[in-house]
């Protein structure tokens, strides 16, 4: 059987891509990912804090500043050595390159337009295949409207994309008030691929200390139903490539987001729950599915269950909505 698919113009040897993470920090892993059964990586994030600060002294300006903000440093780790600072990663992409045959996706995390974006020309001249943008902006102002945000996220990619030639994926938050039409937005910008969803690593309150604390929690299979949702809605409606990310931890699971309609499903918190060798188990699951059920390619069943024959989505939505509440009933609890 066939386990290929095409994403981003890359032909893949299957749909599983291992996500931005810590595993991809070290070339070893990136190897033995590709041993697994891993049809492409994409690298840790690079940040456009990290740019600005061996470009601009980003760093300088916040020790200028301790006195007057003291919280204000300890926002950021040491910008210019976080995850090997920016000539290090450029350094990482070619390295990455020379050990193994998979595609190697770069990831460039940024919040807002500026110089920074030239950078992501830096990391195509380095041997990246493609690049994943991953805007991480939450506005703080209460008089930043939902336009306002959006044309922040279409300005960016239409810069990014102006840059460089090779292909470009925009990973998205499920926040925006009209999904659907932000998606259409990220294609008109030049955006040849949408990853959904980002997560937001909340912090949390720490009530002994009185402090708030960062929190990193790995994701749940249960986060996959949004992911499946707005990529059933999506498929067939926009030019761009869809890749889930975020729940997917099973062989089930990536043969659900395939039926959606993506054309990847990227892991991360599964293989540092498991390790990476559970790669190759899920691909070895989703084959096994696709024999029992004589499906003869994972290409057959992308956008199968998606929402394309559907006149009105959103009625669609209501629907099943009302049938789970009326579906839904109580049972005695156990004491």
């Amino acid at each position: 059987m066939n386990t290929e698919t095409n994403y981003l113009g890359l032909r893949l040897k299957n749909p599983i891509i291992a996500s931005a993470s810590p595993l991809s920090r070290e070339i070893d892993h990136i190897r033995h990912m590709e041993d697994e059964g891993a049809a492409a990586v994409v690298l840790y994030s690079l940040f456009e804090e990290q740019i600005a600060a061996e470009e601009q002294g980003f760093d300088e300006f916040l020790s200028a500043t301790e006195d007057l903000h003291a919280e204000a440093s300890s926002y950021f780790p040491e910008m210019t050595s976080y995850n090997r600072g920016p000539e290090g990663y450029l350094d990482h992409i070619a390295a990455a390159k020379a050990a193994v045959d998979i595609p190697v996706i770069a990831s460039l995390n940024g919040a807002s337009a500026g110089g920074w974006v030239r950078y992501a020309r830096l990391l195509e001249e380095a041997g990246a295949d493609a690049l994943e943008l991953n805007i991480f902006f939450v506005p703080g102002d209460l008089n930043t409207d939902a336009a306002a945000v959006e044309k922040i996220y279409a300005g960016i990619v239409r810069e990014v994309r102006k840059t460089i030639q090779i292909p470009l994926a925009v990973k998205l938050a499920p926040f925006f008030s009209s999904m659907g039409n932000v998606a259409r937005q990220m294609d008109a910008a030049g955006a040849n691929g949408l990853v959904l969803f980002n997560r937001f690593y909340q912090p949390d309150f720490d009530l002994e200390a009185l402090e708030v604390t960062p929190t990193l929690n790995l994701s749940t299979p249960e986060e996959l139903r949004l992911r499946l949702h707005w990529t059933a809605v999506l498929h067939g409606r926009i030019k761009a490539d869809i890749a889930i990310t975020g729940g997917v931890h099973t062989g089930y699971d990536v043969i659900k987001s395939m039926m959606a309609g993506a054309k990847a499903a990227c892991v991360a918190s599964v293989l540092l729950r498991h390790g990476i060798g559970y790669i190759s188990r899920i691909l070895r699951d989703v084959t096994d599915w696709m024999e029992e059920r004589e499906y003869d390619s994972i290409e057959e069943m992308q956008g199968s269950m998606n929402q394309r024959s559907v006149a009105d989505p959103s009625a669609f939505v209501r629907a099943n909505y009302m049938k789970v509440l009326q579906g839904y009933s109580l049972r005695p609890r156990t004491i």
